[in-house]
């Protein structure tokens, strides 16, 4: 009887033993950047609780003896930086095109770790991965359930293209191995083939799609620029990811493959390198978003310089298209098109990222709004304003620091010092 008491009594008390609080982290920050209204607060503190900022308060605060507290006080903060324009399965090198018939799905798994890492060390806390072979799906689940380390990810799985086009993964091989790739390898010929790849993407969990309507510069065939797809194929593409939840980004280089896309109402133009004054009003009229990858064009026109870096057909192409991106980009921000930020990373190496604010400063963008395009107009592109962009109450506690005032020199975007992601920290110098 005494020992049926007494564990009765034990069961009592364990059931009101009062929960423990969970722990806060306070981030105290010498300058905070207001992306929304583009001003600057000084001493003010970070209140991150279960991964998400459960306030911003004035002055330096430290909580309770059970909180965490991180000084910043010598830093300036802003939320965590979106790309929305990366391939994490691949990095660029001189043998890239035969890694494609050498390398395993396992090996371009590998790989991609390293490539994730270095973008979140980067500041890098979000990314839409615009095309691979479908381990990125794998590789953000993974991420998503804490197995490895790497930024928050979108992936379109597999792009979409036509056949022979960008996107076609048979471009340059000998006739016997060119085989037909269709829909479910991202092939199509004609609408109803253009509904079926998007479908497939979906079904294989794709948080959204990408085409290409013109040709490329990277891909294993002559023309760079000339449109790949008609607009009903476009438009029959565009439908049916907006049908399923889902957004469209192209890839585009020549103006009337632009003009078909904007017109069938994708969401986003990659790249856009020989865009002209009439796309550039047609893409303000329809609020379709630009990602203009400069650091991409850099990187290609450099590449193509070292001699046999690309196959022939490349080599011609990445010179006349890459030095055009930042001139673009130039004249599109003066056009007031809307811009969100994307590097092409892979194209050039992971965790350069940042190298593509100083090159839209220099072409005349502000660098608080080149800022704003990694920011809160990159949330807005990814239909996520509720959780990423600025560091509010409810926002997701993405939070980076750099040394010095990036709105004054925006080069020390380049030098990330501190990096946290959903509230756990991932780099602190």
């Amino acid at each position: 009887m005494l020992r049926k008491t007494l564990i009765l009594s034990a069961l009592v008390l364990a059931l009101y033993v009062p929960t423990a609080q969970a722990q806060k982290t306070y981030l105290q920050c010498g300058r905070l950047l207001d992306m929304r209204q583009e001003r600057v607060q000084t001493e003010a503190t970070i209140v991150v609780e279960n991964g998400r900022v459960v306030a911003v308060q004035k002055g330096y605060q430290s909580g309770g003896p059970t909180d965490k507290v991180i000084d910043l006080k010598n830093r300036t903060v802003l939320p965590g930086l979106i790309d929305c324009h990366v391939h994490l399965e691949d990095e660029t090198s001189k043998d890239g095109f035969l890694k494609e018939l050498t390398q395993n799905p396992a090996d371009v798994a590998f790989n991609s770790l390293t490539y994730a890492r270095k973008t979140l060390l980067a500041g890098f806390t979000t990314v839409r991965d615009l095309g691979g072979s479908g381990v990125n799906v794998a590789l953000r689940n993974a991420i998503n359930r804490g197995q490895v380390t790497g930024p928050r990810i979108f992936t379109v799985g597999k792009a979409i293209s036509g056949t022979g086009g960008h996107m076609d993964p048979t471009n340059g091989y000998r006739l016997n191995l060119m085989g037909t790739p269709g829909p479910a390898e991202g092939v199509i010929n004609g609408p109803d083939q253009g509904r079926q790849a998007v479908r497939e993407q979906y079904k294989r969990g794709a948080d959204l799609i990408k085409i290409a309507s013109t040709g490329g510069v990277l891909s294993v065939a002559k023309d760079g620029s000339a449109p790949q797809m008609t607009e009903a194929e476009i438009r029959a593409i565009v439908e049916t990811a907006h049908d399923l939840g889902l957004r469209v980004a192209c890839h585009a280089h020549g103006a009337e493959g632009m003009k078909r896309a904007v017109r069938a109402g994708v969401n986003s133009i990659e790249h856009g390198t020989l865009m002209d004054d009439e796309t550039m009003r047609l893409m303000v009229k329809n609020g379709t978003w630009y990602v203009p990858t400069i650091t991409a064009g850099k990187s290609v026109a450099d590449s193509a310089k070292i001699p046999n870096y690309y196959p022939p057909l490349v080599t011609p192409k990445a010179l006349a298209i890459g030095p055009k991106l930042q001139g673009t980009f130039g004249r599109a921000y003066k056009a007031k098109v809307k811009i969100a930020f994307g590097t092409d990373a892979a194209v050039f190496r992971h965790g350069a990222n940042a190298l593509e604010f100083q090159y839209m400063v220099e072409a005349g963008m502000p660098a608080y709004e080149a800022l704003r395009s990694a920011t809160v107009s990159a949330a807005e592109l990814l239909d996520q304003t509720a959780n990423l962009g600025t560091l509010e109450p409810g926002k997701f506690a993405d939070v980076v620091a750099v040394e010095g005032d990036p709105t004054q020199d925006i080069k020390v975007m380049q030098q990330v010092r501190f990096v946290m992601k959903q509230g756990m920290v991932y780099r602190q110098e």
